[in-house]
């Protein structure tokens, strides 16, 4: 039986942006932009609070699993199928 409960996603955050918003999702990857800077974990803070509403789930099932001191992240989504993953990224109208 495999076990398919967590997601992941590649995310490049941009920092200190004029607002959150999704940027785009290209080869795989989802450009998003945060209001929030890079001090003292707040941009992190603010991406899996941002993540959390485009996705629909708790801020609990977002895991910043790779990359907290950089913009290069992997994310880990509990709870959600690559496959669910995926359409709620295409229904976000990100993909490009």
């Amino acid at each position: 039986m495999s076990r398919e409960n967590k997601a992941r996603i590649s995310i490049h955050v941009q920092p200190n942006a004029s607002r959150n918003e999704v940027r785009c999702f290209k080869d795989g990857i989802l450009h998003v932009r945060i209001a929030a800077p890079p001090v003292k974990g707040k941009a992190n803070q603010e991406l899996i609070k941002f993540l959390s509403e485009i996705f629909n789930v708790s801020k609990s099932e977002l895991t910043i699993e790779k990359g907290m001191s950089s913009k290069k992240k992997i994310v880990a989504v509990d709870r959600l199928t690559q496959t669910q993953l995926q359409e709620r990224l295409e229904k976000l109208g990100a993909e490009e």
